[in-house]
């Protein structure tokens, strides 16, 4: 209890927590603290935590479905449900994950699965991405439940382990393809949608995700029969394997647009006046204007909201310092546009890399990134419910530039929408990175605006 009074927000909110703040906190900070990192931790240890903290709030067994298989023990989720009175409704589902990015502790300022909070933030892996939502879904059921609250339409939760990595089993992903019926949705919550702050911690704008990237990587690999170091030739597997990445460096895949990516670019360009707002607008009109294109994309987000892009991430190369390289690889990153396909992708990275490169698609393959529609049902109440808790503050769509668990429930024909409510900075608060952190007082607005949000969605 000392240590949770002592984490209690103070200068970020000015006032004590209230007893379902506490409550809320106290689910967080225990799920924060959990490592659930894959090397050394457990997802299945923070599902069954939630599953106490439900079952206490008045969840029974038939409500709750723990879940993971025998390869993969550490790696299990949950699934809970609170039953609609309108069976003609069909549910929602709130999703997040509880898996996080991996951690060092002598990289870390803190030890990054200790809870701590200074100037107004909490600090520690996960606090975002994504058990910050993860908690706020958890926390809505338990809420839910003890208020006697009953919902029109059926509200599922899914917690999952295997977002952050794209080698682990995902939960997500298993439960579409083995119990779809337990997940079935008529739509989906889920990260990717949020806001940013200013310096001085006031909003400035909020996102609602509406359709994503596939993530899919690729491997460039060039042999030789090599030799010693004294004698080399220009066939060196090296060099032809950084002209087949110069290659991909100076290719542009193609601009594309989606509803939302218009959508988001012509509000962009209202507000943005002088020449990128103009740049905008021209390329609205003709996006093979490449010298709008030149100037839009200074800026790396709307770069790469506009196109697929490949990056490389990772290089292996050689055998011996003396001697001539008989195999280099490298990893290419690939963040799929909607639409387009990973094996169109392949053939274009086929084509840069030459025949001197073997190109090869890796396992896993992800499916197809399907954009959801703008339904005026989910984004009319995000903002209807955001005027009333950010007042003025405006809201644009927003295709992510990444990848989410969502990609999974849209190849089953569940729409996936990443609400907003949460805010960062504009450096992204570490998420992914070092000392990852969040506003104290922008967590807590996030939980009060997402709570009165799924209340709307559910009648």
């Amino acid at each position: 209890m000392a240590a949770a009074l002592m984490l209690q927000p103070g200068p970020a909110s000015a006032q004590a927590l209230t007893p379902d703040q506490q409550s809320f906190f106290d689910l967080y900070k225990e799920l924060v603290e959990t490592n659930t990192a894959l090397s050394t931790g457990s997802c299945t240890q923070a599902s069954a935590q939630i599953a106490t903290r439900l079952k206490a709030a008045g969840y029974t067994d038939k409500d709750i479905t723990l879940f993971s298989v025998p390869d993969h023990p550490k790696d299990g989720g949950i699934v809970a449900i609170l039953p609609g009175t309108d069976k003609k409704l069909k549910p929602m589902l709130l999703l997040g994950h509880l898996d996080v990015v991996e951690a060092k502790r002598a990289d870390w300022v803190r030890d990054p699965f200790k809870l701590s909070e200074e100037e107004g933030y909490y600090y520690a892996r996960g606090t975002v991405d994504d058990k910050g939502m993860s908690a706020i879904w958890a926390d809505s059921m338990i809420r839910f439940k003890t208020s006697g609250y009953k919902p029109k339409r059926t509200i599922k939760l899914a917690l999952t382990c295997g977002e952050e990595t794209t080698f682990a089993w995902n939960g997500a992903q298993w439960l579409t393809k083995n119990k779809p019926d337990l997940i079935a949705a008529e739509f989906v919550l889920n990260e990717g949608g949020g806001g940013r702050s200013g310096a001085d911690g006031k909003p400035q704008v909020l996102a609602i995700q509406v359709g994503e990237k596939a993530a899919q990587n690729y491997t460039f690999e060039t042999t030789n029969p090599g030799g010693h170091s004294s004698q080399p030739v220009p066939d060196n597997a090296i060099y032809e394997l950084a002209d087949a990445i110069e290659a991909v460096r100076g290719y542009e895949f193609p601009i594309k647009f989606t509803d939302t990516t218009r959508a988001f670019f012509t509000a962009t360009a209202q507000s943005t006046p002088g020449p990128v707002g103009d740049a905008i607008n021209r390329l609205l009109a003709n996006p093979n204007d490449a010298e709008a294109d030149k100037l839009i994309s200074r800026d790396k987000m709307m770069h790469s909201t506009l196109r697929t892009t490949c990056v490389a991430t990772l290089l292996s190369a050689g055998h011996a310092e003396n001697a001539l390289p008989q195999r280099a690889t490298a990893n290419i990153n690939c963040r799929v546009f909607p639409g387009e396909t990973v094996e169109a992708t392949l053939a274009k990275l086929t084509e840069l890399a030459g025949p001197k490169v073997k190109v090869t698609m890796n396992m896993p393959v992800r499916p197809t990134a399907v954009p959801p529609p703008l339904d005026p049902k989910i984004v009319g109440p995000a903002k209807a419910v955001a005027a009333k808790h950010f007042p003025g503050v405006p809201m644009l769509p927003l295709m992510s530039t990444g990848a989410t668990d969502g990609i999974f429930f849209q190849a089953i024909g569940i729409p996936v929408y990443g609400v907003p409510g949460i805010f960062i900075d504009q450096d992204a608060n570490g998420i992914h990175g070092l000392n990852e952190r969040i506003r104290v007082k922008s967590l807590y607005d996030g939980r009060a605006y997402l709570y009165d949000l799924v209340k709307v969605y559910a009648g």
